[in-house]
């Protein structure tokens, strides 16, 4: 009885040991390291994140495992607020929960509530671009969106006007009731910025709160009223963050030579996009946790019944093989599966090959003759593609029109597609000069080694030829020293291609915000002046006046000699019909947008005044038109109505000598930035205003300590070209006149009169 019951003690135990071997070939590979907790909540933390002292790699790996919930919640770093949601280190990216920006007001317009989130992060963490959007939702609305990528700031944002219900789409976020932008990559912290134009009034009853905030792009569609409902009660959504090892810019080729390199056994070192540092990835065939010092483990593919049909499955290290029943071979396509022998396919494989041989000299003579003819038929297909773009985009109306004309506008060429892809190498990316809102910039070099700029628009909807090829006439026709040339375009592509002269000496916005160069306050005088004598030409130089509708800093280029160069001035005449204003005009003109444009949605002359107005503020205070959650006009306005300009002027510019100088500018600048458009001066009147303060301010002979070198090159220049002549108009009640010379096309300035009739 003994014996037996020993017998039956030791079959049990022999179950035990199978059992425990069997859980232990079919558990998941180990995520934390031996001895760590791997569990927050519903939340599993791998390796090399964790939640205990030893078990993370370093302090911005540690989990923060708070058991003040039910369930307990994950917080990233030890004093961090960011509550983790997921970790995948397959992707190096985690998913958190963050909070919303909300800005609400009550029926009678009030302010009732108002918060901008603010989200720092350690690195390596950053904001991913690729899978979150920046969203905000409102009928009133404008969101403004700042990041950091070091020491480098990023500003963006979207605005979202509409007047009823009714009008919002309801499953679009494109503007009306919701907008939407996308994220510069790279970027350590955020802070969002919510406001509004007119206080929620008039929409108050179902929109009383705007919303902004980054989400993770699959987890917010955007669905009208449910959307503004859902959000009343949301405080946070999720967002992913890129992360990754290490800090090296080639951090692979550099990590695998150390010893703390932390990809292990059967894994990969992945360099991702718009990242420093690098992740661990699984090889094909295994799975598990790269980082764990087990590594990853081989996937046993044969437990899948289904493979190697008429074979046995045999397992190799992260792959696998088919052995073939008798009868069975493996498949030639496929070498995982068996497919069924034909003996007689055997007998004729010396006749097969003895064929294949000679039709395989054939079929190579035929190839080579078919490549040949290919070829030909590509290039004329080509050469008709390019025909048909040139006629579609008006060729040749635009060759009559240049014939009829004669020779007023011989300096506008038509140029082929071969000669701008020749001189930009093909577009390569070193070229590019600046990217837009209508298309990106590059610089070319054509055969005569003349260096221009190349405008590529962005596809869009057809070009309207006849509106186009008109447009471009009288845009050739524009001759004006602070205005750039437009040499000429090329039809012979889809949306066609316009040429201008390169300027050499960047953005004033390069200058004034970046630091490029020092410019003296009478250098910005004769930037301000050049700049609006371009703008007043715009508008009175052909019987179809030319309205700018994108005055700023960034179009107002610089040549060697500190010469302004209004550029972009055609451009929004130029963009392919179908684009709306709206569109075009939203982010690139935040902080320069004349606000009866919000009212109307038409652009007038009016409205470059108002932008001017912007530029002038800028050019006194070095600040930039939009920063932070502020626009520089309420600023600037705030401060004129308080009697405290002095506090926003830019110290470095300003003196004794020429405080008067910059009252008067700030005052013509407030009357620019007048809230009807009827209020404000035209060009023509700024510019002569302008060009008496400049003058006034100057030495009777146009010398003035303090200039810049660059200044004095071109105010002390040969009599006969720069110099000043001063006009003495007799009689009684007679003003006294200054007329300039060539650079100034003889305008005669009347220094007493700002509002004279420039006669």
């Amino acid at each position: 009885m003994a014996t037996f019951q020993g017998i039956l003690l030791i079959i049990q135990f022999s179950f035990v040991i199978i059992g425990v071997l069997i859980v232990s070939t079919t558990a998941a590979a180990p995520q934390a390291l031996p001895n760590c907790p791997d569990k927050c909540g519903n939340l599993t933390v791998p390796y090399p994140f964790g939640m205990a002292e030893g078990c993370y790699r370093g302090n911005a790996f540690f989990v923060n495992c708070s058991q003040a919930t039910d369930p307990p919640v994950a917080y990233l770093t030890k004093n961090g607020t960011v509550i983790i949601t997921n970790i995948s280190f397959a992707a190096g990216e985690l998913q958190i929960s963050t909070f919303i920006a909300r800005d609400c007001y009550s029926s009678s317009a009030l302010r009732t509530r108002r918060n901008s989130p603010v989200l720092r992060l350690p690195s390596p963490y950053t904001i991913s671009d690729t899978k979150n959007k920046f969203i905000a939702v409102g009928c009133d609305t404008y969101a403004i969106f700042k990041g950091f990528r070091g020491t480098e700031q990023s500003i963006t944002g979207c605005m979202s006007v509409c007047n009823s219900l009714e009008s919002v789409d309801q499953n679009s976020c494109s503007g009306v009731g919701c907008c939407q932008t996308n994220i510069p990559s790279g970027l350590h912290n955020r802070t969002v910025t919510l406001d509004s134009y007119s206080n929620h009034s008039g929409i108050w009853d179902f929109n009383p709160c705007s919303f902004a905030f980054i989400v993770e792009e699959t987890q917010f569609k955007f669905s009208g009223n449910t959307s503004f409902q859902q959000l009343n009660s949301t405080t946070r959504l999720p967002m992913i963050l890129n992360w990754a090892i290490g800090d090296e810019p080639d951090p692979c080729d550099v990590a695998q030579k150390r010893q703390d390199f932390v990809c292990k056994q059967n894994s990969k070192c992945v360099n991702p996009t718009n990242r420093n540092g690098y992740i661990c990835q699984c090889l094909e065939g295994y799975e598990g946790n790269p980082y764990h010092p087990d590594g990853c483990q081989d996937i046993d593919e044969c437990k899948d019944p289904n493979l190697c049909n008429h074979g046995e499955c045999k397992n190799l290290a992260g792959s696998y093989t088919c052995l073939c029943s008798k009868g069975y071979k493996l498949d030639s396509m496929n070498d995982k599966s068996c497919i069924k022998e034909n003996p007689k396919n055997n007998s004729k494989m010396t006749l097969l090959l003895i064929i294949s041989l000679s039709v395989s000299i054939d079929l190579l003579v035929l190839f080579v003759g078919i490549s040949w003819i290919c070829c030909g038929i590509k290039r004329r297909q080509y050469t008709k593609l390019k025909e048909k773009y040139f006629k579609e985009n008006g060729g040749l109306l635009l060759l009559q029109q240049l014939a009829s004309h004669g020779g007023t506008v011989e300096t506008t060429k038509i140029f082929s597609t071969e000669e701008l892809e020749k001189g930009t190498n093909n577009y390569h990316e070193s070229r590019i000069l600046g990217e837009g809102g209508y298309g990106t910039v590059y610089k070319g070099i054509l055969p005569d080694d003349k260096v221009v700029a190349i405008k590529k628009s962005k596809g869009g909807a057809p070009t309207q030829s006849d509106q186009f090829v008109n447009e471009v006439i009288v845009l050739s026709q524009i001759n004006h020293r602070n205005v750039v040339k437009l040499l000429g375009c090329c039809l012979e592509t889809e949306v066609p291609l316009l040429v201008y002269e390169f300027i050499t000496h960047g953005t004033l916005y390069e200058h004034i915000h970046k630091k490029r160069s020092s410019l003296s306050f009478e250098l910005r005088m004769k930037i301000a002046v050049e700049t609006a004598e371009a703008l007043a030409y715009l508008h009175s130089s052909t019987s179809n006046p030319i309205i700018h509708r994108d005055v700023k800093a960034e179009n107002i280029l610089l040549d060697d000699a500190y010469t302004a160069k209004v550029s972009d001035f055609g451009a929004s005449r130029l963009i392919p019909s179908g684009q709306t204003e709206i569109q075009t005009l939203v982010l690139g003109t935040f902080g320069y947008l004349d606000p009866e444009y919000l009212q109307s949605n038409q652009l007038t002359e009016k409205s470059d005044v108002y932008s001017f107005g912007v530029v002038l503020v800028e050019l006194l205070t070095s600040k930039m038109a939009l920063s932070k959650d502020s626009c520089l006009t309420s600023i600037f306005l705030s401060s004129m109505d308080e009697d405290c300009l002095n506090q926003i002027l830019d110290d470095d510019i300003v003196n004794e000598g020429n405080i008067e100088t910059v009252k008067n500018v700030a005052s013509l600048a407030k009357r620019c930035l007048r809230v009807k458009g009827e209020e404000r001066p035209t060009m023509k009147e700024v510019a002569m205003e302008l060009e008496g303060m400049r003058i006034t301010a100057k030495h009777p002979w146009g010398t003035n300590v303090g200039f810049c070198p660059e200044e004095n090159e071109y105010l002390l220049g040969s009599l006969d070209s720069d110099a000043y002549v001063l006009d003495v108009r007799g009689g009684g009640g007679s003003s006294s006149g200054l007329t300039t010379g060539t650079g100034y096309d003889s305008m005669q300035i009347q220094m007493l009169m700002p509002y004279g009739d420039g006669r």
